[in-house]
């Protein structure tokens, strides 16, 4: 299975996800992403996924200046980020529930249970 296709399709909820306890710029984010196991995730996927986060008003962002180099941009979740996250989280964990069943045949309450998107 290719994953750089899952990952496209859930890098929006990995990004919010890396910045729920944390605020981060975007290298910062991405070697978050990288340590927690998501080795493939490309540079520029991920400061394209931050911009357009950020256009939907999903995070904030702030500069911090920097002795050692360029200052740095850094996002964090304001409280629609949050809301996003929580209801994505839920989507995600109810599709991965599903999947979970079908690979590995088991019944749940005597039935499978049924993933409803958003």
């Amino acid at each position: 299975m290719d994953t750089t296709q899952l990952l496209k399709g859930v890098l929006d909820l990995a990004v919010l996800a890396a910045l729920r306890d944390e605020d981060g710029y975007g290298y910062d984010i991405l070697r978050r992403l990288r340590t927690a196991g998501l080795a493939e995730v490309g540079d520029a996927s991920v400061y394209g996924t931050l911009r357009r986060l950020f256009n939907a008003g999903l995070l904030t962002t702030y500069v911090v200046p920097s002795v050692e180099g360029p200052h740095r941009k850094y996002y964090s979740l304001n409280a629609a980020g949050r809301d996003e996250l929580q209801r994505s989280g839920k989507i995600w964990h109810g599709f991965a529930s599903t999947m979970d069943d079908l690979l590995h045949e088991r019944e749940t309450s005597g039935r499978r249970r049924e993933f409803h998107g958003s």
